[in-house]
């Protein structure tokens, strides 16, 4: 059954695994709604996508704003009909010992990886209740386990896991599935803004000793999106080439 003519909405969309993920629903004939916070990526991606022939429209957006939240929903439901799919994915990092870290480092980190998904899944979970299906599925990290310099990210996706599995018990009676995804190192452009040494400790530790593809990740949230999953839900998959195995 797939996704063939459902409304997804990924959040953070205009690059990386956002916009790998929307990419590839709507190859699989989703409608796809492209968001983020700078203008200019959201237009790009969104003409890009167009250029192949594909349903997509734009919304810019800050998740951590409710009353932004709230609209951009609204306008997707006005323009596609109804929202099928959220994809909370746009998610930021501040690491740094505890001694380092700042209120503001802890603050952003959580708005914009928790409370932008708290956010997100509300204004969504309506409009999925008055059709009795939705897929809400939240991207984490295998860091939500644990790991030094991670103070506020760590508690900011162990809080994605938590919402996850308190969505699933609270709308699974509704046609709703909440699941959360957690990747571990994958090759996106923050990757290569590491310091050689960093990246080589990090891949020391890998048990596959390789990064995963941004391709990883969106076939996860494909599966999960799918029809024919509808009795998976409250569940973390971990797509992290084993490294999920051991924190730290």
């Amino acid at each position: 059954m797939g996704i063939e003519n459902r409304v997804a909405l990924v959040t953070g969309s205009a690059s990386g695994i956002g916009k790998q993920t929307a990419l590839r629903m709507a190859e699989n004939g989703a409608k796809v709604v492209i968001n983020d916070i700078v203008a200019d990526k959201v237009n790009e991606t969104v003409e890009e996508f167009k250029r192949q022939g594909f349903d997509a429209i734009g919304k810019v957006a800050d998740i951590c704003n409710k009353s932004s939240v709230d609209e951009m929903i609204k306008d997707t439901v006005d323009t596609f009909g109804s929202i099928d799919i959220l994809v909370n994915n746009a998610g930021m990092e501040r690491a740094g010992a505890l001694r380092k870290l700042t209120e503001a480092d802890w603050d952003i980190t959580i708005n914009v990886n928790l409370k932008g998904a708290f956010l997100c899944s509300q204004a969504a979970h309506n409009y999925m209740v008055e059709r009795t299906h939705g897929r809400i599925i939240n991207i984490a990290s295998r860091a939500w386990l644990g790991g030094p310099g991670q103070a506020p990210y760590a508690s900011a996706k162990a809080g994605v896991v938590g919402l996850t599995r308190t969505l699933a018990l609270e709308l699974g009676r509704k046609g709703i599935t909440s699941n959360c995804i957690a990747p571990g190192l994958i090759e996106t452009p923050l990757w290569y803004e590491l310091p050689e040494k960093n990246r080589n400790f990090l891949l020391g530790k890998q048990p596959t000793g390789r990064l995963g593809e941004v391709d990883d990740i969106a076939n996860a949230v494909m599966f999960l999106a799918d029809d024919e999953t509808s009795f998976i839900t409250g569940q973390v998959l971990y797509v992290c080439g084993g490294r999920s195995l051991f924190s730290g």
